[in-house]
């Protein structure tokens, strides 16, 4: 987190920029470098009152939450209209955690230790259900394959918000169970193995002043991405699926290395699985509902962005199940994410 206050500077000139009306491509960059601070100072928060008011409500604040970032970032674009771009960096938040997230884990932690070891059974109820999860959001283009997508939106409006609702209300019940059973479902157990450093009421102030931030950055972030893609020649799949994604996670991705540097894997899948099956059941769905209030969004994703769930799915189970790991497996991971972005940048 240390590294990452040096970005703090890119808040004010963020806001120059706007004011002063500089280049769209130079203010994306600006806004993103700003957010990735402002999202790991979010999360430090939410781990300094987790302390406070003991382990099941904590881990409730952590689950909820752990991906305020992007929540907030899909808010503004989907008020913008940008709904491509918001389903393309919840799928990209997925394959980012699972692919990039664990895969510089393992291949950090593995060049230091050789050899990872970490419980197999602590993850799997989490990448079980997270199997359950790509499932469900992938049935509404299996239902909808024939339908142009112009009127998959106006057609199937119901289906979406159905579908929304119940991977919610499974989201929530996964929540209690995970609390009554202590499987660590949604990463609640971690909550309370951290030492307070701040008080309460500061903590809360980071909160409430890291939320406002991010969500004054996230709407200049979303105005400078049409204009910056146009500019720059970029697709706003590449830009919504890899760079978004990046940014929003930017503070958790580096908890999640520096966990397995101490070969401290257990919690660097926690963070990665974790993470994921919290896009997939909370933050997907509670888009969906928000966008009833302007234009209705759809949960019906691209093929390439389906195939790319379920194989970044099928690949932690895998890797959960196996209870070790070493550098080459993380190596294989970084790989398959490094193709995946050349794709999308180069196809579009």
């Amino acid at each position: 987190m240390k590294y990452l206050k040096i970005f703090l500077l890119c808040i004010p000139l963020s806001f120059a920029g706007y004011f002063l009306k500089w280049n769209a491509t130079i203010m994306f960059f600006l806004t993103c470098a700003a957010i990735v601070p402002l999202a790991g100072y979010l999360g430090a928060a939410t781990e300094e009152i987790a302390t406070f008011t003991g382990p099941k409500f904590g881990g409730f604040l952590n689950a909820t939450f752990g991906n305020a970032t992007e929540l907030i970032i899909s808010f503004f674009a989907i008020k913008a209209g940008l709904f491509d771009v918001v389903k393309a960096s919840l799928a990209g938040s997925v394959l980012g955690n699972i692919l990039l997230v664990l895969g510089c884990s393992i291949f950090v932690g593995g060049l230091k230790h050789k050899e990872l070891k970490y419980d197999s059974q602590l993850g799997t109820f989490t990448a079980t259900m997270l199997l359950f999860a790509v499932i469900g959001l992938s049935l509404p283009a299996v239902f909808t394959w024939h339908t142009p997508e112009k009127l998959i939106t106006s057609k199937y409006e119901c289906l979406s918000t159905i579908t929304s609702i119940i991977l919610l209300l499974i989201y929530v019940i996964g929540m209690i169970y995970s609390f009554r059973t202590q499987k660590d479902l949604y990463g609640v157990e971690h909550a309370e193995d951290v030492d307070a450093n701040w008080s309460l009421p500061f903590s809360i102030f980071v909160l409430a002043i890291a939320t406002v931030f991010i969500a004054i950055e996230s709407e200049l972030l979303v105005t400078s991405i049409e204009p910056m893609t146009k500019a720059a020649g970029i697709s706003e799949m590449f830009v919504g699926i890899i760079l978004i994604p990046i940014v929003g996670n930017a503070a958790e991705h580096s908890t999640a290395i520096i966990m397995a540097l101490k070969n401290k894997l257990d919690i660097s899948l926690e963070i990665a699985v974790g993470s994921s099956l919290q896009i997939a059941l909370f933050v997907i769905p509670v888009s969906v509902l928000m966008s009833l209030a302007f234009t209705p969004m759809s949960i019906v994703f691209k093929p390439v962005e389906l195939f790319l769930f379920g194989a970044s799915v099928l690949i932690a189970n895998q890797v959960v199940k196996a209870g070790k790991s070493n550098w080459m497996e993380g190596l294989k991971l970084m790989s398959v994410y490094v193709i995946a972005a050349i794709g999308f940048f180069i196809v579009g």
